[in-house]
Protein backbone atom coordinates (compact mmCIF):
# COMPACT_ATOMS: atom_id res chain seq x y z
CA UNK A 1 0.00 0.00 0.00
CA UNK A 2 1.88 3.62 -0.94
CA UNK A 3 1.42 6.10 1.27
CA UNK A 4 -0.46 8.60 -1.32
CA UNK A 5 -3.29 5.91 -0.43
CA UNK A 6 -3.70 6.92 3.09
CA UNK A 7 -4.59 10.17 2.60
CA UNK A 8 -8.21 11.08 2.12
CA UNK A 9 -9.54 12.62 -0.47
CA UNK A 10 -10.96 15.90 0.11
CA UNK A 11 -14.80 15.65 -0.22
CA UNK A 12 -15.70 18.97 -2.27
CA UNK A 13 -19.05 20.64 -1.51
CA UNK A 14 -19.16 22.68 -5.55
CA UNK A 15 -19.88 21.95 -8.62
CA UNK A 16 -17.13 20.77 -11.53
CA UNK A 17 -17.36 24.55 -13.11
CA UNK A 18 -16.89 26.79 -12.82
CA UNK A 19 -13.34 27.45 -10.69
CA UNK A 20 -13.10 29.68 -8.17
CA UNK A 21 -10.64 31.73 -7.27
CA UNK A 22 -9.81 34.26 -4.26
CA UNK A 23 -8.25 37.77 -5.30
CA UNK A 24 -5.77 37.73 -2.42
CA UNK A 25 -3.07 35.62 -1.13
CA UNK A 26 -4.69 35.74 2.37
CA UNK A 27 -4.39 32.22 4.11
CA UNK A 28 -7.05 32.94 6.54
CA UNK A 29 -9.67 33.56 3.52
CA UNK A 30 -8.53 30.71 2.05
CA UNK A 31 -8.63 28.33 4.60
CA UNK A 32 -12.09 29.49 5.31
CA UNK A 33 -13.44 28.45 2.11
CA UNK A 34 -11.28 25.56 2.20
CA UNK A 35 -12.65 24.19 5.49
CA UNK A 36 -16.49 24.96 3.91
CA UNK A 37 -15.40 22.32 1.27
CA UNK A 38 -14.15 24.41 -1.63
CA UNK A 39 -11.31 24.08 -3.62
CA UNK A 40 -10.07 27.50 -4.06
CA UNK A 41 -7.17 28.99 -6.52
CA UNK A 42 -5.25 32.43 -4.48
CA UNK A 43 -3.95 34.79 -6.46
CA UNK A 44 -2.35 38.33 -5.77
CA UNK A 45 -4.16 41.39 -6.52
CA UNK A 46 -1.50 44.17 -5.80
CA UNK A 47 -3.61 47.35 -5.07
CA UNK A 48 -1.88 50.27 -3.09
CA UNK A 49 -4.36 49.80 0.06
CA UNK A 50 -3.11 52.69 1.53
CA UNK A 51 -3.62 55.10 -0.97
CA UNK A 52 -7.25 53.74 -1.96
CA UNK A 53 -8.27 54.30 2.22
CA UNK A 54 -7.11 57.91 2.18
CA UNK A 55 -8.75 58.59 -1.49
CA UNK A 56 -12.13 57.25 -0.02
CA UNK A 57 -11.74 59.04 3.29
CA UNK A 58 -11.11 62.50 1.80
CA UNK A 59 -14.22 61.69 -0.42
CA UNK A 60 -16.14 61.52 2.29
CA UNK A 61 -16.48 58.04 1.59
CA UNK A 62 -18.47 55.58 4.52
CA UNK A 63 -16.74 52.58 5.76
CA UNK A 64 -19.04 50.36 3.98
CA UNK A 65 -18.33 52.16 0.64
CA UNK A 66 -14.53 52.14 1.33
CA UNK A 67 -14.22 48.11 1.78
CA UNK A 68 -16.86 47.83 -1.23
CA UNK A 69 -14.26 49.70 -3.42
CA UNK A 70 -10.93 47.86 -2.05
CA UNK A 71 -12.83 44.52 -2.26
CA UNK A 72 -13.84 45.88 -5.59
CA UNK A 73 -10.41 46.80 -7.28
CA UNK A 74 -9.04 43.49 -5.74
CA UNK A 75 -11.26 41.12 -7.81
CA UNK A 76 -10.93 43.04 -10.72
CA UNK A 77 -7.22 42.57 -11.03
CA UNK A 78 -8.00 39.10 -11.77
CA UNK A 79 -8.86 38.29 -15.71
CA UNK A 80 -10.36 34.89 -15.68
CA UNK A 81 -13.56 35.29 -17.41
CA UNK A 82 -13.96 31.62 -16.62
CA UNK A 83 -13.93 32.13 -13.16
CA UNK A 84 -15.91 33.10 -10.32
CA UNK A 85 -13.81 35.63 -8.62
CA UNK A 86 -13.97 36.51 -5.24
CA UNK A 87 -12.74 39.91 -3.56
CA UNK A 88 -12.29 40.82 0.04
CA UNK A 89 -11.42 43.43 2.08
CA UNK A 90 -11.78 45.47 6.04
CA UNK A 91 -11.86 48.92 7.01
CA UNK A 92 -11.81 48.86 10.78
CA UNK A 93 -13.46 52.25 12.33
CA UNK A 94 -14.12 53.22 15.09
CA UNK A 95 -15.87 56.32 16.59
CA UNK A 96 -15.25 57.90 13.55
CA UNK A 97 -11.44 57.00 13.04
CA UNK A 98 -10.17 54.37 10.45
CA UNK A 99 -7.46 52.19 11.39
CA UNK A 100 -5.02 50.09 8.96
CA UNK A 101 -3.01 47.19 9.36
CA UNK A 102 0.18 48.08 11.80
CA UNK A 103 3.50 48.66 10.42
CA UNK A 104 5.37 47.45 12.89
CA UNK A 105 5.27 46.11 16.36
CA UNK A 106 5.00 49.57 17.95
CA UNK A 107 2.79 50.50 15.54
CA UNK A 108 0.73 47.50 16.86
CA UNK A 109 1.19 48.87 20.80
CA UNK A 110 -0.25 52.17 19.83
CA UNK A 111 -3.53 50.94 17.97
CA UNK A 112 -3.97 48.43 20.43
CA UNK A 113 -3.97 51.36 23.56
CA UNK A 114 -6.01 53.32 21.51
CA UNK A 115 -9.03 50.70 20.85
CA UNK A 116 -8.38 49.32 24.39
CA UNK A 117 -11.96 49.49 26.31
CA UNK A 118 -13.68 51.07 23.54
CA UNK A 119 -16.49 49.33 20.58
CA UNK A 120 -14.90 49.03 16.93
CA UNK A 121 -16.60 48.13 13.83
CA UNK A 122 -15.27 46.16 10.83
CA UNK A 123 -16.68 46.36 8.00
CA UNK A 124 -15.91 43.51 6.08
CA UNK A 125 -16.74 43.71 2.59
CA UNK A 126 -17.00 40.81 -0.31
CA UNK A 127 -17.48 40.97 -4.44
CA UNK A 128 -17.93 38.19 -6.68
CA UNK A 129 -17.31 39.07 -10.12
CA UNK A 130 -17.70 36.57 -13.58
CA UNK A 131 -17.06 37.21 -16.96
CA UNK A 132 -15.35 41.10 -16.04
CA UNK A 133 -18.86 42.05 -14.16
CA UNK A 134 -19.45 42.54 -10.42
CA UNK A 135 -22.12 40.49 -9.80
CA UNK A 136 -23.08 40.80 -5.94
CA UNK A 137 -21.55 42.53 -3.33
CA UNK A 138 -21.85 42.20 0.65
CA UNK A 139 -20.77 44.17 3.80
CA UNK A 140 -21.16 42.60 6.79
CA UNK A 141 -20.43 44.66 10.27
CA UNK A 142 -19.37 42.58 13.32
CA UNK A 143 -18.69 44.70 16.36
CA UNK A 144 -16.34 43.85 19.26
CA UNK A 145 -15.47 45.64 21.98
CA UNK A 146 -11.84 45.51 24.02
CA UNK A 147 -11.58 45.03 27.45
CA UNK A 148 -9.43 47.38 29.50
CA UNK A 149 -6.12 45.48 29.78
CA UNK A 150 -3.47 46.26 31.44
CA UNK A 151 -0.33 47.29 29.57
CA UNK A 152 1.95 44.51 31.22
CA UNK A 153 -0.58 42.47 29.76
CA UNK A 154 -0.62 44.10 26.03
CA UNK A 155 3.29 43.94 26.30
CA UNK A 156 3.13 39.84 27.16
CA UNK A 157 0.28 39.89 23.91
CA UNK A 158 2.61 41.68 21.75
CA UNK A 159 5.96 39.25 22.70
CA UNK A 160 3.84 36.03 22.44
CA UNK A 161 2.30 36.96 18.82
CA UNK A 162 5.49 38.09 17.01
CA UNK A 163 4.77 39.28 13.74
CA UNK A 164 1.75 37.66 12.58
CA UNK A 165 -0.15 40.87 14.32
CA UNK A 166 1.00 42.93 11.31
CA UNK A 167 -0.99 41.10 9.13
CA UNK A 168 -3.99 41.67 10.74
CA UNK A 169 -6.00 45.46 10.64
CA UNK A 170 -7.04 45.36 14.03
CA UNK A 171 -3.88 44.36 15.12
CA UNK A 172 -4.88 41.20 16.87
CA UNK A 173 -5.66 37.87 15.93
CA UNK A 174 -9.27 36.66 17.21
CA UNK A 175 -8.77 33.16 15.97
CA UNK A 176 -5.67 32.58 18.58
CA UNK A 177 -4.66 34.42 21.99
CA UNK A 178 -6.24 37.66 20.64
CA UNK A 179 -9.44 36.61 21.93
CA UNK A 180 -8.17 37.52 25.40
CA UNK A 181 -8.18 41.22 24.42
CA UNK A 182 -11.98 40.87 24.32
CA UNK A 183 -14.91 41.15 26.34
CA UNK A 184 -17.73 41.42 23.60
CA UNK A 185 -18.14 40.15 20.24
CA UNK A 186 -21.03 40.16 17.88
CA UNK A 187 -21.23 38.83 14.42
CA UNK A 188 -19.87 35.71 12.73
CA UNK A 189 -16.94 34.83 13.62
CA UNK A 190 -15.63 34.31 9.45
CA UNK A 191 -16.38 38.09 9.22
CA UNK A 192 -14.61 39.19 12.04
CA UNK A 193 -11.49 37.03 10.12
CA UNK A 194 -12.05 39.03 6.78
CA UNK A 195 -14.69 37.04 5.05
CA UNK A 196 -18.69 37.32 5.46
CA UNK A 197 -18.82 33.22 4.60
CA UNK A 198 -22.55 32.59 5.36
CA UNK A 199 -23.70 34.94 2.66
CA UNK A 200 -21.02 34.05 0.56
CA UNK A 201 -22.01 30.75 -0.03
CA UNK A 202 -26.29 31.99 0.31
CA UNK A 203 -24.81 33.79 -2.94
CA UNK A 204 -22.58 30.72 -4.30
CA UNK A 205 -25.92 28.33 -3.63
CA UNK A 206 -28.17 29.99 -5.77
CA UNK A 207 -25.86 30.29 -8.52
CA UNK A 208 -25.25 26.68 -8.72
CA UNK A 209 -21.08 27.18 -7.81
CA UNK A 210 -21.96 25.12 -4.41
CA UNK A 211 -23.99 22.52 -4.31
CA UNK A 212 -27.79 23.13 -2.93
Amino acid sequence: MSDSSLVPTPVLLQAESPRIVLASQSRTRRILLEQAGLCVESRPARVDEHAIRESALADGASPDEAALLLAEMKAGRIDDPDAVVIGADQILACDGEWFEKPADRDGARTQLLRLRGRTHVLHTAVVVRRGGQTIWRHVARPELTMRPFSEAFLDRYLAAEGEAILSSVGAYLLEGRGVHLFDRVEGEHAAILGLPLLKLLGFLRQHGVVMS
